[in-house]
């Protein structure tokens, strides 16, 4: 395994080209939509699951540390197998009773994004976890606490150190962490004018013999839920209740969906209501850092990532019943249209049909 890290690390450019090739190769694939070719989506899948370990071993630090489990990787494997489960539950059970292993694929993506959710902090997840947020929020409101629930720790030297910011002189004369309360600027000033009487008063071969202060190694812990939960406020439990309304979104969609069938706008409905909720609750979340005096709320990324799913809205119209009644209709008039131009009627038949066997299938319309 270890040659093969090697390998992909150093010709990464043509893993990149090799991978693209072959997803190319596996559109073309005879029936790739058809209900019994379980082998066409199986590979696509594989060379899916392929290229995002690449992609892994490619971004992973080769510094011989041990890595903890990468849930952007999980989350990439699950969505590639969640085809493969579609296609087989199937193909081996039917239209009908395919939901629920779909349900069960989603329980187990929701849990795993909750994970990766947990273990960066509470973070927003980037492309539904597939993609690490690992920016540093630089959020301070006025009573000290950062966006994350972490107090603001200020130094009295201005430097910084491993994301807390250490101040040279403590009460004992070793690192101490100062707030930016008025409190901990009245105590850090009493530190100081107490370290320079010190110094004053101590001889000066007294002060050689003493030895040097080694500032310590700090261990970045990273908040935990009860950090969040007590120290971040309104907005910061409307933004993790925003955020966990976002991942079960596909599960209840699909529990919709095996309840009332696909055919039914319950399931349509009530999963753009979930949609809604959420990025509600993230801008209402927004809006009162605003009113709390906050300096920035969201990082670029994180803004990159509500537009994105905003932008995801679009698969709406992909989805049955709107498909079936009113964008089908649509692609059929326009396909009409167009057949007599040559080579454009061509293009545009093969468009169309290549339309509507991706909106057959749950996993490429569904957004999760």
């Amino acid at each position: 395994m270890d040659a093969y890290k090697l390998w992909v690390r150093k010709n990464r450019d043509l893993v990149r080209s090799l991978e693209s090739l072959a997803n190319g190769v596996t559109w073309i694939l005879p029936e790739r939509f058809g209900n019994s070719e379980i082998a066409p989506e199986a590979v696509y899948a594989l060379l899916g699951i392929v290229s995002s370990v690449n992609q892994h071993i490619i971004e992973t630090p080769n510094d011989g540390q041990e890595q903890s489990i990468p849930w952007p990787l999980v989350v990439s494997i699950l969505k590639d197998a969640e085809a493969v489960v579609e296609v087989a539950a199937q193909h081996f059970v039917g239209d009908d009773r395919k939901w629920g292993f779909l349900a069960v694929t989603e329980a187990v993506k929701a849990c795993v994004r909750l994970a990766a959710f947990r273990e960066s902090g509470y973070r927003m997840l980037l492309q539904g976890g597939e993609v690490e947020n690992e920016e540093e929020d630089i959020v301070a409101d006025n009573h000290g606490v950062k966006s994350n629930g972490v107090p603001v720790i200020y130094p009295m030297n201005g430097h910084a150190q491993n994301g807390h910011e250490i101040g040279s002189n403590g009460l004992d004369g070793k690192a101490g962490f100062i707030s930016k309360s008025l409190e901990g600027r009245a105590v850090a000033a009493l530190n100081k004018f107490g370290q320079n009487a010190k110094m004053m008063s101590d001889p000066m071969w007294m002060t050689r013999l003493q030895p040097t202060p080694v500032l310590p190694v700090m261990e970045v812990e990273k908040p935990t839920l009860a950090t969040i939960w007590s120290s971040k406020g309104v907005s910061g439990r409307l933004f993790m209740l925003g955020e966990a309304v976002h991942i079960f979104r596909p599960l209840v969609y699909v529990l919709m969906i095996r309840k009332f069938g696909i055919k039914s706008w319950t399931p349509w409905l009530v999963s753009l209501a979930v949609e809604l909720t959420s990025l509600g609750i993230h801008s209402h979340a927004t809006d009162l850092n605003h009113r709390a005096g906050k300096v920035h709320h969201l990082s670029s990324a994180e803004r990159d990532e509500l537009k994105r799913r905003k932008m995801m809205w679009a698969l709406y119209v992909m989805r049955d019943p709107f498909f079936a009644n009113y964008t089908k209709r649509h692609l059929e008039k326009a396909e009409k249209a167009l057949n007599p131009v040559p080579l454009v009627g061509f293009l545009i038949g093969k468009l169309v049909e290549l339309v509507e066997g991706a909106q057959s299938r749950y996993t490429y319309t569904s957004g999760s």
